[in-house]
């Protein structure tokens, strides 16, 4: 299978990326910056810049690209490029796909389960839910949209919500573990919000099920089957580490920190992959303090 993918230079991108060399599959990453693909990728995949660049002869498309959202405090003018880095690269493939005359038979488009909204109770949310309210869940909400414009060429698309990445290297982690490494660590904010979390290696085979499953055509969310509230995320931290989960997190300093961003890490959605587990998925980490031993196997001594 040819396959394009797009923030292949990213935490899940590189993830993804090495995970469909295994597969066998020939892989392009799109990149504004193609020379930071890590070495091992050289000679494995081939990369490109998005000027002349051509759909045609490729089976499938994985659309990653975003910018990081946690990076800055969200300004005005860091929401606006939030949104342009997701809506304008997402309308940039599907007008590819358009005139690609041989084109993509399958989109699978990230979004994020933003999309329900910052939220403070226990509800249960698949992917039959509503959408929220709120920056991130609007975005969402338009980000599906540009991209389901594709259906109208014939194309599968499946977006697919993707909450709180958990792999050593990147995200969430490559934040808190430090903090937890000098015994500092502990639950931010209440320690009652939702975490709805994925270990890296279920996140990109549900990709790859997802491109070999043509039956695949709806919404899925992305998150493990059994989300966790935040203080017991932080106690499965500790404990992966060996370390203590003592010392809160004040929202007062996560909001100066991030100002508005700061709800992201404040509040939480409790989101199950309804969908994928109805299509046979089956997790290897379906349980949190599994798949943060993994990830830490490395830091315990035995």
């Amino acid at each position: 299978m040819k396959i394009a993918v797009t923030g292949g230079t990213g935490f899940v991108g590189k993830a993804l990326v090495e995970e469909l060399i295994e597969r066998g599959e020939a892989v392009t990453v799109i990149s504004r910056t193609p020379e930071k693909l890590p070495i091992p990728f050289h000679g494995l995949v081939s990369a490109s810049s998005w000027e002349d660049l051509s759909l045609d002869g490729f089976d499938a498309v994985i659309n990653l690209a975003g910018e990081n959202l946690l990076g800055h405090r969200w300004s005005e003018e860091h929401k606006q490029k939030i949104r342009d880095s997701r809506l304008d690269t997402t309308r940039r493939i599907v007008d590819l796909c358009a005139t690609a005359k041989n084109g993509p038979r399958v989109l699978v488009q990230a979004s994020a389960v933003g999309y329900y909204g910052p939220r403070e109770d226990d509800l249960e949310l698949d992917e039959n839910s509503p959408a929220g309210e709120g920056f991130l869940a609007e975005l969402c909400q338009e980000w599906e949209a540009e991209a389901a414009r594709v259906r109208s060429q014939g194309v599968r698309m499946v977006p697919l919500r993707i909450g709180v990445v958990l792999g050593r290297w990147g995200g969430a982690l490559e934040r808190m573990a430090p903090v937890f490494r000098k015994n500092l660590g502990g639950k931010i904010g209440s320690g009652k919000q939702w975490i709805s979390w994925i270990h890296m290696r279920d996140l990109v085979r549900m990709i790859g099920f997802i491109l070999d499953h043509e039956e695949v055509d709806t919404v899925w969310n992305g998150t493990a089957p059994n989300p966790v509230q935040m203080k017991a995320f932080a106690e499965a931290i500790g404990k992966a580490l060996g370390k203590p989960a003592w010392l809160p997190a004040p929202a007062f300093a996560l909001k100066i920190a991030l100002g508005e961003g700061a709800e992201i890490v404040l509040t939480g959605q409790r989101v199950l992959p309804r969908a994928a587990l109805k299509a046979g998925f089956l997790f290897e980490y379906p349980e949190v303090d599994a798949a943060l031993e993994e990830i830490f196997v490395e830091d315990v001594v035995p």
